[in-house]
């Protein structure tokens, strides 16, 4: 085994949100489950990553109890399940040793938000000598407003905003931004 699939903050949290409905990747939990299927075929090492926010109030705040994978993505015993409080999964977690000590060289990343923690995540991964993997269409992400925009509009306002990046333009500029650089960019027909 030297390959590991993170499978990154696939949870519940996202689902709380107004902004789910605007989701990229509705059925990210089955392109998710095809992934880990795959993966556990090939003998590779499946890691589940969650992100909380403690002492938020927050979606995110593991007392509010949404931080949680979503529903139909089961660890095995000897998965590992970490959960990280910063965009990437290194940081504050002990990914890199449970890597390196287990011989992993190469990783795929999957999971939501594809231009923040899964590309963060992939970018540190590269940096740290691991073979990265992204499987672009097994991330899901969500519009963004600009950055003059006012907080707290209804999304139906960020929608209709023309300064709103789209979900296409942050995959396509996530994409650009890893290729030939920190990952090779694949399909989830490519690994499953």
């Amino acid at each position: 085994m030297t390959r590991a699939l993170l499978v990154i903050d696939v949870q519940e949290s996202f689902r709380r949100r107004p902004n789910w409905q605007a989701v990229s990747t509705p059925d990210i939990v089955a392109r998710t489950a095809r992934l880990v299927a795959a993966a556990r075929a090939a003998g590779d090492l499946v890691v589940w990553i969650l992100h909380a926010e403690p002492g938020s109030g927050t979606v995110f705040d593991p007392a509010v109890g949404h931080v949680r994978l979503m529903d139909g993505l089961d660890p095995r015993d000897g998965e590992p399940v970490l959960t990280k409080t910063s965009r990437n999964a290194f940081t504050t977690t002990n990914l890199h040793q449970l890597l390196t000590g287990r011989g992993i060289r190469d990783v795929v990343v999957c999971g939501i938000q594809t231009e923040q923690c899964c590309e963060t995540t992939a970018r540190l991964a590269a940096d740290l000598g691991f073979t990265v993997t992204f499987v672009t269409d097994a991330t899901a992400t969500f519009p963004i407003p600009h950055r003059d925009a006012p907080a707290d509009r209804p999304l139906a306002e960020v929608l209709a905003d023309p300064a709103t990046l789209g979900t296409d333009e942050i995959i396509t500029r996530t994409e650009y931004a890893l290729a030939g650089r920190f990952a090779t960019i694949a399909a989830l027909d490519d690994l499953s």
